[in-house]
Protein backbone atom coordinates (compact mmCIF):
# COMPACT_ATOMS: atom_id res chain seq x y z
CA UNK A 1 0.00 0.00 0.00
CA UNK A 2 1.33 3.20 -0.89
CA UNK A 3 2.27 5.28 2.07
CA UNK A 4 0.13 8.92 2.04
CA UNK A 5 2.10 12.06 1.57
CA UNK A 6 1.64 14.84 3.93
CA UNK A 7 0.26 18.72 3.39
CA UNK A 8 0.56 21.25 5.97
CA UNK A 9 -1.89 23.32 6.55
CA UNK A 10 -1.69 26.56 8.35
CA UNK A 11 -4.68 28.06 9.94
CA UNK A 12 -5.44 31.95 10.22
CA UNK A 13 -7.69 32.88 13.01
CA UNK A 14 -9.47 30.99 15.43
CA UNK A 15 -13.33 32.33 16.01
CA UNK A 16 -16.02 30.69 16.05
CA UNK A 17 -15.46 29.41 12.32
CA UNK A 18 -11.78 29.13 13.05
CA UNK A 19 -11.93 26.68 16.17
CA UNK A 20 -14.72 24.16 14.86
CA UNK A 21 -12.02 24.30 12.04
CA UNK A 22 -9.31 23.19 13.83
CA UNK A 23 -11.37 20.71 15.51
CA UNK A 24 -12.54 18.65 12.29
CA UNK A 25 -8.84 18.50 11.22
CA UNK A 26 -7.49 16.78 14.37
CA UNK A 27 -10.43 14.56 15.28
CA UNK A 28 -11.51 13.76 12.03
CA UNK A 29 -7.56 13.33 10.66
CA UNK A 30 -7.88 9.65 10.09
CA UNK A 31 -11.14 10.09 7.84
CA UNK A 32 -9.90 13.06 5.97
CA UNK A 33 -6.72 11.08 4.57
CA UNK A 34 -8.52 8.46 2.28
CA UNK A 35 -10.75 11.71 0.60
CA UNK A 36 -7.76 13.93 0.32
CA UNK A 37 -5.40 11.22 -0.79
CA UNK A 38 -2.57 12.97 1.90
CA UNK A 39 -2.48 13.47 5.74
CA UNK A 40 -3.61 17.17 6.54
CA UNK A 41 -1.45 18.22 8.94
CA UNK A 42 -2.16 21.48 11.01
CA UNK A 43 0.95 23.23 12.25
CA UNK A 44 -0.38 25.64 13.62
CA UNK A 45 -3.22 28.77 13.86
CA UNK A 46 -2.27 32.41 14.00
CA UNK A 47 -4.03 34.75 16.87
CA UNK A 48 -3.95 37.73 17.92
CA UNK A 49 -3.96 36.79 21.50
CA UNK A 50 -3.05 33.84 22.79
CA UNK A 51 -4.78 33.53 26.11
CA UNK A 52 -8.00 34.71 24.63
CA UNK A 53 -10.48 31.74 25.62
CA UNK A 54 -12.30 29.73 23.40
CA UNK A 55 -14.90 27.09 23.42
CA UNK A 56 -13.15 24.59 21.68
CA UNK A 57 -10.20 22.56 23.85
CA UNK A 58 -6.89 22.64 21.06
CA UNK A 59 -3.65 21.80 21.69
CA UNK A 60 -1.68 25.14 23.09
CA UNK A 61 1.35 24.40 21.20
CA UNK A 62 -0.46 25.15 18.13
CA UNK A 63 -1.27 28.62 19.35
CA UNK A 64 0.95 31.54 18.00
CA UNK A 65 0.96 35.14 16.83
CA UNK A 66 3.68 35.08 13.72
CA UNK A 67 1.43 34.69 11.31
CA UNK A 68 4.14 35.74 8.73
CA UNK A 69 6.39 32.88 9.38
CA UNK A 70 2.97 29.98 9.48
CA UNK A 71 2.59 30.82 6.20
CA UNK A 72 5.70 30.34 4.58
CA UNK A 73 6.29 26.86 5.30
CA UNK A 74 2.42 25.54 4.43
CA UNK A 75 1.20 24.08 1.18
CA UNK A 76 -2.43 25.13 2.53
CA UNK A 77 -3.56 28.24 3.96
CA UNK A 78 -7.11 28.65 5.58
CA UNK A 79 -7.72 32.24 6.49
CA UNK A 80 -10.60 32.91 8.63
CA UNK A 81 -9.65 36.37 10.20
CA UNK A 82 -11.54 38.16 8.08
CA UNK A 83 -11.40 42.12 7.68
CA UNK A 84 -8.96 43.42 5.02
CA UNK A 85 -5.72 43.86 6.16
CA UNK A 86 -3.42 41.99 7.54
CA UNK A 87 -5.74 39.06 5.87
CA UNK A 88 -5.48 40.49 2.04
CA UNK A 89 -1.20 40.83 2.69
CA UNK A 90 -0.81 37.21 4.32
CA UNK A 91 -3.14 35.60 1.74
CA UNK A 92 -0.87 37.31 -0.70
CA UNK A 93 2.43 36.16 0.82
CA UNK A 94 0.35 32.69 0.82
CA UNK A 95 0.23 32.24 -3.22
CA UNK A 96 3.58 33.59 -3.64
CA UNK A 97 5.20 30.85 -1.75
CA UNK A 98 3.15 28.35 -3.70
CA UNK A 99 -0.04 27.59 -1.12
CA UNK A 100 -3.22 27.23 -2.18
CA UNK A 101 -5.62 29.49 0.58
CA UNK A 102 -9.33 28.84 1.38
CA UNK A 103 -10.77 31.60 2.76
CA UNK A 104 -14.35 33.03 3.91
CA UNK A 105 -13.72 36.50 3.85
CA UNK A 106 -16.47 37.54 1.62
CA UNK A 107 -15.77 41.58 2.85
CA UNK A 108 -11.80 41.00 1.11
CA UNK A 109 -13.01 38.78 -1.94
CA UNK A 110 -15.98 41.76 -2.39
CA UNK A 111 -13.38 44.83 -2.51
CA UNK A 112 -10.08 43.28 -3.62
CA UNK A 113 -11.17 40.05 -4.97
CA UNK A 114 -9.44 40.43 -8.97
CA UNK A 115 -6.12 41.13 -6.94
CA UNK A 116 -6.43 37.34 -5.39
CA UNK A 117 -7.66 35.83 -8.11
CA UNK A 118 -5.05 37.24 -10.42
CA UNK A 119 -2.43 36.21 -7.97
CA UNK A 120 -3.75 32.77 -7.83
CA UNK A 121 -3.94 32.46 -11.84
CA UNK A 122 -0.24 33.67 -11.96
CA UNK A 123 1.14 31.20 -9.49
CA UNK A 124 -0.87 28.09 -10.45
CA UNK A 125 -2.47 27.98 -7.04
CA UNK A 126 -6.47 27.20 -5.89
CA UNK A 127 -7.95 30.03 -4.35
CA UNK A 128 -11.25 28.50 -2.86
CA UNK A 129 -14.01 30.72 -0.72
CA UNK A 130 -16.84 28.13 -0.30
CA UNK A 131 -17.95 29.40 3.04
CA UNK A 132 -17.94 33.27 2.18
CA UNK A 133 -21.26 33.14 0.91
CA UNK A 134 -24.44 31.46 2.70
CA UNK A 135 -22.36 29.10 5.41
CA UNK A 136 -22.65 25.28 4.90
CA UNK A 137 -24.61 25.77 2.17
CA UNK A 138 -22.79 24.23 -0.97
CA UNK A 139 -23.98 27.07 -4.05
CA UNK A 140 -20.44 28.66 -5.26
CA UNK A 141 -19.25 25.28 -6.40
CA UNK A 142 -22.57 24.69 -8.34
CA UNK A 143 -22.42 27.55 -9.84
CA UNK A 144 -19.27 27.32 -10.60
CA UNK A 145 -18.66 23.54 -11.90
CA UNK A 146 -22.19 22.40 -11.96
CA UNK A 147 -23.78 25.23 -13.80
CA UNK A 148 -20.87 26.28 -15.98
CA UNK A 149 -22.22 24.14 -19.29
CA UNK A 150 -25.88 26.58 -18.60
CA UNK A 151 -26.61 30.26 -18.52
CA UNK A 152 -27.51 31.51 -15.21
CA UNK A 153 -30.09 34.29 -15.65
CA UNK A 154 -30.95 35.50 -12.24
CA UNK A 155 -29.74 34.57 -8.50
CA UNK A 156 -32.06 35.89 -5.41
CA UNK A 157 -31.43 34.94 -1.86
CA UNK A 158 -31.16 34.97 1.41
CA UNK A 159 -27.56 35.04 2.27
CA UNK A 160 -27.83 36.87 6.13
CA UNK A 161 -28.83 34.83 8.85
CA UNK A 162 -29.23 37.88 11.39
CA UNK A 163 -31.19 40.04 9.08
CA UNK A 164 -33.41 36.67 7.99
CA UNK A 165 -34.30 36.09 11.75
CA UNK A 166 -34.66 39.58 12.61
CA UNK A 167 -37.55 39.87 9.90
CA UNK A 168 -39.07 36.68 11.02
CA UNK A 169 -39.48 37.52 14.29
CA UNK A 170 -41.29 40.63 13.35
CA UNK A 171 -43.32 38.69 11.19
CA UNK A 172 -44.40 35.25 13.52
CA UNK A 173 -44.50 37.74 16.83
CA UNK A 174 -45.69 40.75 15.95
CA UNK A 175 -42.06 41.97 17.51
CA UNK A 176 -40.52 45.87 16.87
CA UNK A 177 -37.58 46.16 14.90
CA UNK A 178 -35.57 46.78 18.25
CA UNK A 179 -36.53 44.26 20.43
CA UNK A 180 -36.05 41.44 17.47
CA UNK A 181 -32.75 42.69 16.95
CA UNK A 182 -32.27 42.15 20.73
CA UNK A 183 -33.26 38.69 20.53
CA UNK A 184 -30.64 38.23 17.96
CA UNK A 185 -27.78 39.65 19.52
CA UNK A 186 -28.65 37.92 22.60
CA UNK A 187 -29.12 34.46 20.88
CA UNK A 188 -25.89 34.93 19.27
CA UNK A 189 -26.76 35.43 15.55
CA UNK A 190 -26.14 39.45 15.79
CA UNK A 191 -22.95 41.17 16.99
CA UNK A 192 -22.67 44.06 18.96
CA UNK A 193 -22.45 46.36 16.18
CA UNK A 194 -25.12 45.07 13.80
CA UNK A 195 -24.47 47.73 11.27
CA UNK A 196 -22.80 45.59 8.96
CA UNK A 197 -26.15 42.87 8.61
CA UNK A 198 -29.09 45.00 8.97
CA UNK A 199 -27.46 47.84 7.00
CA UNK A 200 -27.40 45.06 3.98
CA UNK A 201 -23.29 45.17 3.81
CA UNK A 202 -22.96 41.81 4.30
CA UNK A 203 -25.63 40.73 1.85
CA UNK A 204 -24.03 43.21 -0.51
CA UNK A 205 -20.67 41.48 -0.34
CA UNK A 206 -22.16 38.00 -0.86
CA UNK A 207 -24.15 39.82 -3.76
CA UNK A 208 -20.97 40.44 -5.58
CA UNK A 209 -19.33 37.02 -5.31
CA UNK A 210 -22.45 35.72 -6.70
CA UNK A 211 -22.73 37.99 -9.08
CA UNK A 212 -19.19 37.84 -10.66
CA UNK A 213 -19.55 33.96 -10.49
CA UNK A 214 -22.84 33.61 -11.89
CA UNK A 215 -22.15 36.45 -15.07
CA UNK A 216 -18.06 34.97 -15.40
CA UNK A 217 -17.94 39.13 -14.94
CA UNK A 218 -15.80 40.97 -11.93
CA UNK A 219 -18.09 42.77 -9.83
CA UNK A 220 -17.23 44.53 -6.52
CA UNK A 221 -19.13 46.34 -3.86
CA UNK A 222 -19.06 49.21 -5.80
CA UNK A 223 -21.95 48.02 -8.73
CA UNK A 224 -24.35 46.54 -5.52
CA UNK A 225 -26.90 48.58 -4.81
CA UNK A 226 -27.66 48.55 -1.10
CA UNK A 227 -30.73 49.08 1.71
CA UNK A 228 -30.80 47.82 4.89
CA UNK A 229 -33.60 46.34 6.52
CA UNK A 230 -33.69 49.36 9.70
CA UNK A 231 -36.53 51.29 7.73
CA UNK A 232 -38.70 47.99 7.85
CA UNK A 233 -41.44 48.44 10.61
CA UNK A 234 -43.52 46.56 12.29
CA UNK A 235 -46.37 48.33 10.47
CA UNK A 236 -45.03 47.25 7.27
CA UNK A 237 -44.37 43.86 8.67
CA UNK A 238 -48.24 43.45 9.24
CA UNK A 239 -49.62 44.84 6.23
CA UNK A 240 -47.68 43.12 3.95
CA UNK A 241 -49.17 39.85 5.94
CA UNK A 242 -52.21 41.19 5.50
CA UNK A 243 -51.88 41.00 1.85
CA UNK A 244 -50.69 37.84 1.59
CA UNK A 245 -46.64 38.56 1.29
CA UNK A 246 -43.71 38.51 3.69
CA UNK A 247 -40.65 40.85 4.01
CA UNK A 248 -37.23 39.39 3.43
CA UNK A 249 -33.90 40.72 2.33
CA UNK A 250 -32.82 39.82 -0.65
CA UNK A 251 -29.74 39.62 -2.56
CA UNK A 252 -30.08 39.91 -6.30
CA UNK A 253 -28.29 39.58 -9.46
CA UNK A 254 -30.27 38.95 -13.03
CA UNK A 255 -29.50 39.58 -16.85
CA UNK A 256 -31.29 42.48 -18.26
CA UNK A 257 -31.92 44.42 -21.04
CA UNK A 258 -30.85 47.94 -20.81
CA UNK A 259 -32.82 50.87 -22.21
CA UNK A 260 -30.02 50.96 -25.57
CA UNK A 261 -30.69 47.44 -26.19
CA UNK A 262 -27.23 46.71 -24.77
CA UNK A 263 -27.11 43.07 -21.94
CA UNK A 264 -26.19 44.19 -18.57
CA UNK A 265 -26.33 42.72 -15.12
CA UNK A 266 -28.53 44.15 -11.87
CA UNK A 267 -26.63 43.46 -8.53
CA UNK A 268 -28.70 44.61 -5.87
CA UNK A 269 -29.46 43.69 -2.35
CA UNK A 270 -33.06 45.33 -0.17
CA UNK A 271 -35.68 44.30 1.62
CA UNK A 272 -38.22 42.97 -0.87
CA UNK A 273 -41.99 41.75 -0.45
CA UNK A 274 -42.32 38.19 -1.31
CA UNK A 275 -46.14 36.27 -1.74
CA UNK A 276 -46.42 33.14 0.86
CA UNK A 277 -46.25 30.91 -1.44
CA UNK A 278 -43.21 31.73 -2.63
CA UNK A 279 -40.25 29.29 -1.92
CA UNK A 280 -38.02 31.93 -0.37
CA UNK A 281 -40.84 33.22 1.82
CA UNK A 282 -40.49 29.70 3.79
CA UNK A 283 -36.71 30.35 5.07
CA UNK A 284 -37.13 30.78 8.49
CA UNK A 285 -35.19 31.87 11.42
CA UNK A 286 -31.40 32.29 10.97
CA UNK A 287 -31.27 30.03 8.03
CA UNK A 288 -30.29 30.95 4.33
CA UNK A 289 -31.52 30.15 1.33
CA UNK A 290 -30.77 30.55 -2.84
CA UNK A 291 -32.88 30.42 -5.95
CA UNK A 292 -30.73 30.07 -9.49
CA UNK A 293 -32.72 30.33 -12.80
CA UNK A 294 -30.68 28.85 -15.77
CA UNK A 295 -32.12 28.33 -18.80
CA UNK A 296 -31.45 24.61 -19.69
CA UNK A 297 -31.42 23.83 -15.81
CA UNK A 298 -34.61 25.92 -14.78
CA UNK A 299 -35.33 26.78 -11.03
CA UNK A 300 -32.92 25.50 -8.59
CA UNK A 301 -32.63 26.35 -4.93
CA UNK A 302 -30.44 25.92 -1.96
CA UNK A 303 -31.00 25.56 1.45
CA UNK A 304 -29.27 25.15 5.08
CA UNK A 305 -27.52 27.10 8.08
CA UNK A 306 -26.08 30.14 6.47
CA UNK A 307 -24.20 31.02 9.63
CA UNK A 308 -22.10 29.26 13.00
CA UNK A 309 -19.28 27.67 13.59
CA UNK A 310 -19.42 24.26 12.65
CA UNK A 311 -21.85 24.68 9.49
CA UNK A 312 -19.35 27.53 8.05
CA UNK A 313 -16.64 25.12 8.94
CA UNK A 314 -18.11 21.87 6.96
CA UNK A 315 -17.90 24.53 4.07
CA UNK A 316 -14.20 25.06 4.76
CA UNK A 317 -12.99 21.44 5.08
CA UNK A 318 -14.61 20.86 2.00
CA UNK A 319 -12.83 23.73 -0.07
CA UNK A 320 -9.55 22.21 2.14
CA UNK A 321 -10.16 18.80 1.01
CA UNK A 322 -10.66 19.84 -2.54
CA UNK A 323 -7.48 22.03 -2.85
CA UNK A 324 -5.78 19.17 -1.42
CA UNK A 325 -6.35 16.41 -3.72
CA UNK A 326 -5.74 18.89 -6.59
CA UNK A 327 -2.15 19.05 -4.96
CA UNK A 328 -1.76 15.40 -4.95
CA UNK A 329 -3.08 14.46 -8.18
CA UNK A 330 -1.61 17.33 -9.81
CA UNK A 331 -3.38 19.22 -12.92
CA UNK A 332 -4.31 23.03 -13.43
CA UNK A 333 -5.88 25.02 -10.46
CA UNK A 334 -9.33 25.44 -11.10
CA UNK A 335 -9.35 29.66 -12.19
CA UNK A 336 -11.79 32.08 -12.35
CA UNK A 337 -13.58 32.51 -15.14
CA UNK A 338 -14.47 36.29 -16.36
CA UNK A 339 -14.90 36.04 -19.81
CA UNK A 340 -18.90 37.87 -19.46
CA UNK A 341 -17.39 41.15 -19.13
CA UNK A 342 -21.04 42.04 -19.20
CA UNK A 343 -21.41 46.03 -17.57
CA UNK A 344 -23.09 46.17 -13.91
CA UNK A 345 -26.78 48.51 -14.73
CA UNK A 346 -27.79 50.95 -12.30
CA UNK A 347 -30.82 50.22 -9.98
CA UNK A 348 -33.01 52.76 -12.11
CA UNK A 349 -32.47 50.20 -15.62
CA UNK A 350 -34.40 47.26 -13.18
CA UNK A 351 -38.37 46.03 -14.03
CA UNK A 352 -39.71 45.61 -10.77
CA UNK A 353 -42.96 45.64 -8.91
CA UNK A 354 -43.31 48.35 -6.17
CA UNK A 355 -45.47 48.06 -2.98
CA UNK A 356 -46.51 52.13 -1.62
CA UNK A 357 -47.84 52.56 1.58
CA UNK A 358 -49.57 55.72 1.75
CA UNK A 359 -51.80 57.98 4.39
CA UNK A 360 -54.16 60.01 2.57
CA UNK A 361 -57.08 62.06 3.53
CA UNK A 362 -60.10 59.94 3.83
CA UNK A 363 -62.17 62.70 1.02
CA UNK A 364 -64.30 61.60 -2.07
CA UNK A 365 -61.37 61.70 -5.34
CA UNK A 366 -58.80 60.44 -3.71
CA UNK A 367 -58.43 56.99 -5.52
CA UNK A 368 -59.25 58.77 -8.74
CA UNK A 369 -56.30 61.37 -8.57
CA UNK A 370 -53.78 58.50 -7.28
CA UNK A 371 -54.70 55.86 -10.40
CA UNK A 372 -54.47 59.08 -12.82
CA UNK A 373 -51.10 59.96 -11.78
CA UNK A 374 -49.62 56.26 -11.77
CA UNK A 375 -51.62 55.88 -15.24
CA UNK A 376 -49.21 59.84 -16.12
CA UNK A 377 -45.98 58.12 -15.16
CA UNK A 378 -47.07 54.54 -17.20
CA UNK A 379 -47.09 52.34 -14.00
CA UNK A 380 -50.19 50.43 -13.73
CA UNK A 381 -52.09 49.03 -10.27
CA UNK A 382 -52.16 45.73 -9.17
CA UNK A 383 -53.71 45.84 -5.79
CA UNK A 384 -55.17 48.91 -4.02
CA UNK A 385 -56.28 47.94 -0.25
CA UNK A 386 -57.86 50.79 2.02
CA UNK A 387 -58.10 50.96 5.67
CA UNK A 388 -59.50 53.58 7.49
CA UNK A 389 -58.49 55.34 10.77
CA UNK A 390 -59.81 57.86 12.77
CA UNK A 391 -57.95 60.02 15.37
CA UNK A 392 -58.92 59.26 18.95
CA UNK A 393 -58.61 63.01 19.45
CA UNK A 394 -59.61 64.72 16.93
CA UNK A 395 -61.57 62.77 15.44
CA UNK A 396 -60.55 62.98 11.94
CA UNK A 397 -60.62 60.44 9.93
CA UNK A 398 -57.78 59.37 7.39
CA UNK A 399 -57.21 56.35 5.07
CA UNK A 400 -54.64 54.04 4.69
CA UNK A 401 -53.67 53.06 1.22
CA UNK A 402 -51.68 50.07 0.36
CA UNK A 403 -50.80 50.07 -3.76
CA UNK A 404 -49.06 47.27 -5.45
CA UNK A 405 -48.06 48.05 -8.66
CA UNK A 406 -47.10 45.63 -12.00
CA UNK A 407 -43.66 45.37 -13.23
CA UNK A 408 -42.48 48.91 -14.26
CA UNK A 409 -38.62 50.39 -14.55
CA UNK A 410 -37.25 51.49 -11.49
CA UNK A 411 -36.91 55.13 -12.45
CA UNK A 412 -40.51 55.45 -13.67
CA UNK A 413 -41.76 53.79 -9.96
CA UNK A 414 -39.40 55.90 -8.04
CA UNK A 415 -40.73 59.32 -10.47
CA UNK A 416 -44.28 57.75 -9.32
CA UNK A 417 -43.68 58.08 -5.84
CA UNK A 418 -42.56 61.59 -5.79
CA UNK A 419 -45.30 62.81 -8.25
CA UNK A 420 -47.67 61.31 -5.66
CA UNK A 421 -45.83 63.08 -2.48
CA UNK A 422 -46.89 66.36 -4.11
CA UNK A 423 -50.26 65.48 -4.40
CA UNK A 424 -52.53 67.65 -1.84
CA UNK A 425 -54.69 64.68 -0.59
CA UNK A 426 -51.56 62.56 0.63
CA UNK A 427 -50.41 63.08 4.51
CA UNK A 428 -47.24 60.87 4.11
CA UNK A 429 -45.91 58.27 2.10
CA UNK A 430 -45.16 55.71 4.94
CA UNK A 431 -43.20 52.49 3.21
CA UNK A 432 -41.71 52.17 -0.15
CA UNK A 433 -40.76 48.61 -1.27
CA UNK A 434 -39.94 46.30 -4.08
CA UNK A 435 -41.76 43.44 -4.86
CA UNK A 436 -40.41 40.23 -6.35
CA UNK A 437 -42.50 36.84 -7.24
CA UNK A 438 -45.69 38.26 -8.40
Amino acid sequence: MTELRTLKVALLGCGNVGAQVARILIDDAENLAPRTGAHLQLTGIAVRNLDTKRDVELPRELFTTDAETLVKDADLVIELMGGIEPARTLILAAIRNGASVVTGNKALLAQDGPTLYEAADKAGVQLSYEAAVAGAIPILRPIRDSLSGDRITRVLGIVNGTTNFILDQMDTTGAQFADALAEAQRLGYAEADPTADVGGLDAAAKAAILASLSFHTRFDLENVHCEGITGVSAADIAAAKDAGFVIKLLAIAEKLTAADGSDGVSVRVHPTLLPREHPLAAVHGAFNAVFVEAENAGELMFYGQGAGGTPTASAVVGDLVSAARRIVLGGPAQVETTNGQVPALPIDAVNTSYYIGLDVADQPGVLAKIAQLFAEHGVSIEIMRQTIHRDADSNVESAELRIVTHRATEAALAATVEAVKGLDVINSVTSVLRVEGV
